[in-house]
């Protein structure tokens, strides 16, 4: 599974900087789930040292006495969740008192800690480290968030202190990986329970009662499941009276380990903003996925057409999504929902080749060919795939940098109406053509050459 990484520290110290250059975001992806403290931020950062994902805890303290109180808190949200701790502070204020509570809080956390001293634009990393050694967590590792400096052997030094065999890799089981995800009481455990046929997962009426993702296999209609419940299941017998924080990791981890997600959401609560960020993450990532709309029964037929409304206009992003009203309680339209899913899983992985993607190219140019862009039209000459799970078409041409956004999305329909791809997202990927004769503007050929020589040798003669 995906390594998490918290960014822990004072305000100000350059956290969120770090997490947009380490997610690649200028606004960071929100997973914010009622439960969890709002100022946490949950992200993806891709390296080439591998994959994470990354928390930005917010600022933590203020006063000596805020300090006392809410950085413990902050800080056992975060270091619950992560593998490593990024503990940020800044090179030009040097060590605070507020720095060294934090740092005792994460000495005595048992989790992996590196010191990360930010905004030393310019400053010699040596002399800037020497002052952060006295807070005990070892070689400080001085870095720019702003412009990037040493941030690369930043990420080197966390891959390598990530732990490997930890966690362990997603159980090795047979059938189609189907992800449940969506906001905690939605009904997710509900909704496996009713495909299993007994009460497998715990299920209670408050919000965020279990923590550990878990895989399910089962067989329906002949067609192997792993079903993943991602609100984190443990046994009835393991459950206490004190509710369990819920994970966004877990489920950000089962996310990426998926083939395809369910996501769940609520009719009697409307589409939510936490339901937004969720769904926009996971087609950010590139999933398979159909929506359940759970609870759908007891609406009154005016509350359905307004939760209709409501999806179409919240929703627009999703125009090629499954959508399934459902009950998990009763157990109505689920098996539409899990083979909308599984469907969307084969889609992922279709087979697509160059010579069609090249014929439906010619047929969307005839159709409505490219904009003219400074007098002179777009060529797209032929088109292949480039990948799959998220499928993704390769479109090489000239002048594709600048084709419109709407012509983009045109593109992507027609490939999409062609394959009868649905429930997963469809990356155009352009490609233009190099100029053979870049940067050779003023050169010649032998023959010019010659020519030209000729022609001095006679204007010099006369």
């Amino acid at each position: 599974m995906l390594p998490a990484i918290a960014l822990v520290g004072r305000p100000n110290v350059g956290k969120s900087t770090l997490f947009n250059r380490l997610t690649g975001t200028r606004d960071a992806l929100v997973a914010d789930f009622p439960g969890l403290t709002r100022d946490r931020l949950h992200g993806f950062c891709r390296s080439e040292y591998g994959s994470a994902i990354v928390i930005d805890t917010g600022g933590l303290g203020g006063d000596e006495d805020e300090v006392s109180q809410l950085m413990a808190r902050q800080v056992e949200l975060a270091v619950v969740e992560a593998d490593v701790v990024l503990f940020m502070v800044e090179a030009g204020t040097g060590v605070t008192a507020a720095d060294e509570n934090i740092a005792g809080l994460l000495r005595r956390s048992g989790k992996k800690v590196m010191l990360v001293v930010n905004k030393a634009e310019g400053l010699p990393a040596a002399e800037t480290a020497a002052e952060f050694w006295e807070l005990g967590l070892g070689e400080p590792q001085v870095i720019s968030a702003q412009r990037g400096d040493r941030v690369r052997d930043l990420l080197r030094l966390v891959f390598a202190a990530c732990p490997t065999g930890e966690q362990g890799p997603a159980p090795v089981l047979e059938g189609v990986r189907i992800a449940v995800v969506g906001r905690p009481n939605v009904g997710k455990s509900t909704l496996i329970n009713r495909y299993l046929g007994e009460e497998r997962l715990v299920t209670q009426n408050e919000a965020g009662t279990t923590r550990d993702s878990i895989y399910v296999p089962f067989e329906s209609d002949g067609q192997k499941y792993v079903l993943i419940d991602t609100a984190g299941i443990r046994r009835r017998a393991r459950v206490t009276d004190t509710i369990e924080k819920f994970s966004v990791v877990k489920s950000l981890q089962a996310i990426d380990a998926a083939d395809a997600i369910i996501v769940l959401l609520d009719a009697r609560e409307g589409v939510s903003e936490q339901d937004v960020s969720l769904l926009g993450l996971v087609v950010e990532r590139g999933r398979a996925l159909t929506v359940g709309i759970n609870k759908w029964d007891g609406l009154s037929n005016q509350q359905k057409n307004k939760l209709r409304a409501e999806l179409d206009r919240r929703l627009p992003f999703l125009d090629f999504v499954d959508q399934h009203p459902v009950s998990a309680q009763h157990g109505s339209n689920i098996h539409d929902l899990l083979n909308s899913a599984r469907r969307a899983a084969q889609c992922a992985l279709v087979d697509m080749p160059s010579g069609e993607l090249t014929r439906i190219l010619a047929a969307a140019i005839a159709a409505h060919p490219p904009p003219l862009v400074r007098g002179r039209r777009i060529k797209l000459n032929y088109a292949h795939q480039g990948g799959r799970n998220p499928p993704i078409v390769v479109v090489h041409g000239n002048q594709t940098e600048r084709l419109p956004l709407s012509y983009r999305r045109y593109l992507v329909n027609c490939f999409r109406d062609a394959f009868k791809l649905r429930g997963t997202p469809l990356r155009l990927q352009l490609v233009t053509g190099q100029n053979p004769y870049a940067g050779r503007r003023n050169k010649l050929t032998p023959r010019q050459e010659r020519k030209r020589d000729r022609l001095r040798s006679r204007r010099k003669s006369k």
